[in-house]
């Protein structure tokens, strides 16, 4: 009975630390967006799908409100996609 629960503690101790590593390596929200006007716009319109112009450039981070996004940056490197006991560049 002490055995399985010691190997319970190791095994939920090692979820704890995959999650961990995994929230390291994962990169920030990414949206497409009008740069003048905030407002989300469907992805092919960062992507250059209809006739290769695009309208939108993509937005890292933050949330989108009523169609238009706020609290991240079009500079993918200000935002800080670090998790748990990660280190990450500053906000922006």
């Amino acid at each position: 009975m002490r055995r399985l629960r010691s190997s319970t503690v190791v095994l939920g101790g090692m979820g704890v630390l995959a999650a961990t590593i995994t929230s390291c390596g994962s990169e920030p929200d990414k949206r497409c967006v009008d740069p003048l006007t905030r407002e989300k716009l469907p992805s092919y319109e960062c992507d250059g799908g209809s006739g290769g112009t695009t309208r939108g450039s993509y937005y890292y981070g933050g949330s989108v409100s009523s169609g238009k996004v706020s609290g991240g940056s079009f500079d993918k490197t200000a935002v800080d996609s670090g998790g748990f006991g990660c280190s990450g560049s500053g906000g922006g």
